[in-house]
């Protein structure tokens, strides 16, 4: 049985490049079938349907932001049974075959609505069941003693998901282009297929924090409690509780509120600008001038720029910019970053609103005019997405980390649920939509600077070493060929 050697301040555990290989596949096969899910629903399976092309355009952006919503809804499974039942391990692995059926079902049933939907609903739930564990399960493999990596790791780690999509949105829509819809979408599974295989490989280095069981001082059973209960001579809401949980149980759902009321109100109001860049953006591409230096760029690729910025960005910031502000007496603290990310973000749907007047007065714009929305967008991303990766992990007690990655991730179902009715009822068309949206974001950045005053910042990490995958699941997952 292999033996996890312990991590050292300057060294990572020997087990994160299993898991930053397997993100990075994965990240691929996810985006490659993504970036192109919007052409190839206007292109091929809802011609026929709604061959009126603004009506095809308009369903497209919706069944588009429906599957996106889903796979930011599914984390809250796969971070409760990661949490409760099956450990973090069992869920990657298991979910991780469903994600390449769904692949599977993608490049067979490229003419069949059912067949390809039902591909969409097992890349959803395999894509988000995964989500949070894998974040989470980065940050397991690190205790209080090498703590000061773990940011270094988040960065990583961010920078391994964007080298998987820059690849996937500079070819895949080339596949599409030049080979078809089944080749197009094959490439993303086999890609996915790989990311199961280095998952699976690991096995024996992992260390996993053992799952809780049922749990008798869940969120739930303490909130109602609460409420059961007077509350105590001095004490919060949350002070009856005492009666009938610990005082742990208590500040672990203070620190879920905490997070979420803070998070919940402004954050989904970013993803509705991010995620529309695999939407609305695409449709305003269609309507540019393709050609760039003899090149011909296919509307879905101009995506990789997003990507190619931030593996640039995120180590210019970390090493260059925040170091820079801080010696200024100015830290860019997660608090300070992220509704400024909002605020940044607003600007870049300012700019995009401006190309579609003038596309819409007739002058047709070059794609090449999308790089620079595309610039202030991902310093947005980085600001807002990476750091709120670290800090909902941060600021989690242990048995809450999966959970509260998920309520993290749960922010982008409720802005794509909200996106997907606003194009189904076609409210807002043209250069309209994106100065709403903008407008929408920067309110929301405003509030958040508001409200971020008065949070409490307290970290949490794991105070002991985890148990090695190898002492406990990774031999019984080994024998039923796992």
């Amino acid at each position: 049985m292999a033996e996890t050697l312990p991590a050292t301040r300057k060294r990572f555990p020997p087990q994160i490049p299993f898991i930053i290989g397997q993100e990075a596949c994965e990240r691929f096969s996810f985006y490659g079938m993504r970036n192109i899910l919007t052409v190839f629903l206007i292109d091929y399976l809802l011609r026929n349907a709604h061959p009126d092309p603004a009506a095809r355009e308009a369903m497209a952006k919706s069944h588009f932001h429906l599957f996106m919503s889903g796979v930011y809804f599914f984390p809250l499974l796969g971070g409760y049974l990661a949490d409760r039942f099956l450990g973090k391990y069992r869920v990657i692995f298991w979910l991780s075959l469903l994600y390449c059926a769904g692949h599977a079902c993608l490049a067979i049933f490229e003419n069949s609505v059912n067949g390809f939907y039902t591909g969409l609903f097992l890349i959803a739930l395999g894509s988000g069941g995964i989500k949070p564990c894998v974040a989470a399960m980065v940050g397991d493999q690190f205790t209080s003693d090498n703590k000061d990596l773990v940011k270094k790791v988040f960065a990583i780690f961010y920078w391994s998901i964007n080298f998987g999509s820059f690849f996937a949105s500079l070819f895949i829509p080339l596949a599409l282009k030049s080979f078809g819809p089944a080749v197009a979408f094959g490439i993303p599974g086999v890609l996915m297929f790989i990311a199961t295989i280095i998952y699976w490989a690991g096995r024996r280095h992992y260390v996993i924090v053992p799952p809780t069981g049922k749990n008798p001082h869940s969120f739930l059973k303490v909130v109602a409690s609460a409420v059961r209960n007077p509350k105590q001579r001095g004490g919060d809401w949350l002070s009856g509780a005492r009666q009938e949980h610990p005082e742990e149980a208590l500040e672990g759902v203070r620190a879920v509120l905490r997070i979420n009321l803070l998070l919940m109100p402004t954050i989904p109001f970013f993803w509705m600008l991010f995620d529309q860049k695999a939407s609305t953006w695409v449709v305003q591409a269609r309507a540019m001038d393709p050609q760039v230096a003899g090149f011909t760029f296919q509307p879905s690729q101009m995506q990789f720029i997003n990507p190619l910025l931030v593996m640039i960005l995120i180590p210019l910031l970390a090493v260059v910019i925040y170091p820079a502000f801080q010696r200024l007496g100015w830290e860019l603290t997660p608090l300070r970053r992220m509704p400024l990310g909002l605020v940044i973000g607003a600007v870049s749907y300012i700019i995009a609103g401006y190309y579609q007047v003038i596309i819409e007065d007739g002058t047709r714009l070059n794609i090449a005019w999308q790089i620079a929305p595309y610039i202030v967008l991902t310093l947005a991303e980085i600001l807002v997405s990476t750091t709120g990766l670290e800090f909902a992990y941060t600021q989690a007690p242990r048995e809450m980390k999966s959970v509260v990655q998920s309520l993290w991730l749960l922010n982008s179902t409720l802005a794509n649920v909200a996106v997907a009715i606003a194009a189904a009822l076609n409210i807002f068309t043209g250069s309209a939509q994106f100065f709403f949206y903008a407008g929408l974001a920067a309110l929301a950045g405003v509030g958040m600077a508001l409200m971020a005053r008065r949070y409490k910042v307290r970290d949490y990490y794991q105070e002991a070493a985890p148990i090695p995958v190898g002492e406990r699941a990774a031999p019984d997952l080994a024998a039923k060929g796992a």
